[in-house]
């Protein structure tokens, strides 16, 4: 059995509380891999108290004293601390100097000059790895698979956090080569205008409890409006498992960076209301 470590800044809270299951539950491949170690810069969780020990108790895994100690241990290794990316580049020059098989959690850098490092240092070790919000992963977006225009729904407690899942959903339908984005307000909704040198045409509104959810159009076809109610966080964890067996990706992770450069321009247009912010 081939054996995952966790790097994580607090061990418990929702994704490390939900991979093990996810993973495990995979048709494939999850009888073939076991979360084994697990490492936490901060030893108990602000969210629920839970101690690195105590959560490796109940997942079945080995507490790692060190990051080092994880890597050297494991076979392939998740990144997470998915509410912290920025603690992302410190793990990843530590992790991926090992040349193991990685992923890493959304949001995957805090910004486009640090995902571009960590880009060059998997490269100067020729570590394969990927990095995705779980919502590229939705099924509804496959059911209408050209888009020259796409509009993304979707919530959660900040932008800061949130608007990943809809650039990734964006990114997906409509590629990449995005130069501009401007907000604008209506209430508590910030609807947030994509441009793009072609005839493309995108559109994402954040609102704190909106669903997430796809309007999407193409020349000489009806819309689709498609609200994301697949799997796919199990989904996700069943590509994790395929990328450590083959190391290959499911898709371009150039567009990994096209997300971070839109989510740079989105955040700075919240702040700038009206305005056409350049990327």
């Amino acid at each position: 059995m081939k054996k995952i470590g966790f790097v994580d800044y607090y061990i418990s809270e929702w994704h490390a509380n939900n991979y093990p299951s996810w993973m495990a539950g995979c048709e494939e491949l999850g009888s073939e891999y076991k979360i084994a170690y697990a490492w936490a810069e901060l030893d108990v969780s602000p969210v629920d108290g839970v101690s690195t020990a105590e959560w490796c108790e109940k997942n079945g895994a080995e507490k790692c004293e060190t990051i080092e100690e994880l890597c050297e241990k494991s076979d392939v290794i998740v990144i997470l601390a998915p509410s912290d990316p920025d603690k992302h580049l410190g793990y990843a020059e530590k992790v991926l100097k090992y040349g193991k098989r990685t992923y890493i959690d959304k949001t995957f850098a805090p910004d486009l000059a640090t995902a571009e490092r960590i880009f060059a240092i998997a490269k100067e070790y020729g570590t394969p790895f990927f990095s995705t919000s779980a919502l590229r992963y939705a099924t509804e977006l496959d059911e209408f698979p050209a888009c020259d225009a796409v509009t993304i729904s979707g919530g959660g407690e900040t932008a800061e956090e949130y608007i990943v899942h809809q650039i990734e959903m964006l990114v997906k339908k409509i590629g990449i080569g995005a130069v501009a984005v401007k907000a604008d307000k209506m209430a508590d909704q910030t609807i947030f205008s994509v441009e793009y040198a072609d005839d493309r045409k995108g559109m994402m509104i954040y609102g704190p409890s909106m669903p997430f959810a796809a309007y999407m159009m193409a020349k000489g076809a009806s819309p689709k409006y498609k609200a994301a109610k697949s799997s796919y966080f199990k989904l996700l964890a069943a590509d994790i498992l395929r990328f450590f067996e083959e190391g290959t990706t499911s898709f371009d992770i150039a567009q990994t960076l096209e997300v971070m450069k839109i989510r740079d321009g989105a955040l700075k247009a919240e702040k700038a209301i009206g305005e056409r912010i350049e990327l």
